[in-house]
């Protein structure tokens, strides 16, 4: 996946976390981040990732983005590998 299309795609992530009354608070609390922040930060490429990285905390969440969008769960690690950061792995 290139740059862009993995931005268009954590856009949508971050879409269909904005629906979700249940994700969004949790996502704004693990991240800091604010409603502001969200509409000045969706087009820079590292909050992207951050949101991808968010949403890829728990399986659950992954799966029920993908079942939502009838898509292969693995396009979110896809995805993720092109934005900034998502070439580093770290096992701690």
């Amino acid at each position: 996946m290139n740059p862009d299309a993995a931005e268009t795609f954590a856009l949508d992530v971050l879409t269909w976390l904005a629906g979700s009354d249940d994700l969004m608070p949790v996502f704004l609390g693990s991240t800091g981040a604010s409603i502001d922040d969200l509409r000045d930060r969706a087009g820079d490429a590292e909050f992207l990732g951050a949101v991808l990285d968010f949403l890829m905390l728990d399986d659950a969440w992954v799966m029920a983005f993908a079942e939502s969008r009838g898509i292969d769960p693995e396009r979110v690690m896809r995805a993720r590998a092109a934005l900034p950061g998502g070439q580093q792995v770290n096992w701690t």
